[in-house]
């Protein structure tokens, strides 16, 4: 336990000193600052264009400014735009090892493989999860700035719930960007997964397989593409787990096994 909580510390260490934290912050904080333009947009249109917020061509065709609007832009944001925010922290924490050319020192410690492997994984959990208590935090204090009508703690915590749900099921899916940073041995490969997966993602979920999918499962259970009782049943969660229990396996073989000469 004692070596578990050093590998932790040392991982903590070096994203508290990279730029990569500040840059995913920054770049999970756009999501309620663009809502909450929208908001005023929608609250007066013509003010919004008289302050040069909105193009004298442009036209609104829906959408209302209302706490429900919002928390809905919220919602189907994190579960969008958050999974490759997350698969860059994720792919920033397994290949920067490669990198920074430290695999080789990084495998030479005393502490075991399997605990600074579980030590990443941790740090990845509880950073993920912070940001997004964090973004949904600063996405209510943007709301009540702008003063929208229609709030309700009912709708708050409705919403805080399918934030977190599908952040929860996103983060299922990291194993695998961790095992791609791993063994393509920089970031670069993970990063182009990211994109596959997402793309792949979409297209499963026009074509109506979104619920075997498990990349397109975290944006149906937010609730923002209708109620995920009808895009979501019990085989979807036992995909997400089995995706899940197979990107862990595959991350923690590959670094047990792997031979590093750079």
């Amino acid at each position: 336990m004692k070596s578990f909580r050093a590998a932790l510390w040392a991982e903590w260490l070096k994203a508290r000193r990279s730029r990569v934290t500040l840059l995913t912050s920054a770049g999970f904080g756009l999501l309620p600052l663009v809502g909450g333009l929208f908001m005023i947009i929608l609250k007066d249109p013509e003010q919004a264009r008289s302050l040069g917020l909105l193009g004298a061509k442009a036209r609104l065709t829906a959408g209302t400014a209302d706490w429900p609007a919002f928390l809905t832009f919220l919602t189907l944001g994190t579960s969008v735009a958050g999974p490759m925010l997350h698969a860059i922290i994720a792919a920033w924490v397994f290949g920067r090892e490669f990198s920074d050319h430290t695999a080789k020192e990084f495998l030479a410690l005393p502490t075991s493989r399997a605990t600074v492997i579980a030590a990443k994984f941790v740090l990845l959990l509880l950073w993920t999860l912070l940001l997004s208590v964090l973004v949904f935090a600063f996405g209510l204090a943007i709301g009540w700035a702008v003063d929208i009508p229609g709030w309700s703690v009912e709708l708050a915590v409705t919403s805080f719930a399918a934030v977190m749900g599908s952040c929860l099921l996103a983060l299922m899916l990291l194993p695998w960007v961790a095992f791609i940073a791993s063994a393509g041995r920089g970031y670069l490969p993970p990063i182009g997964w990211a994109f596959l997966t997402l793309a792949l993602a979409q297209i499963a979920a026009i074509l109506g397989l979104g619920d075997w999918f498990p990349w397109a499962i975290p944006a149906l259970f937010s609730g923002s593409l209708g109620p995920r009782a009808d895009h979501l049943a019990l085989h979807s969660y036992v995909a997400q787990s089995i995706t899940l229990l197979a990107g862990l396996s595959a991350t923690f073989a590959w670094w047990q096994t792997a031979d590093q000469s750079r």
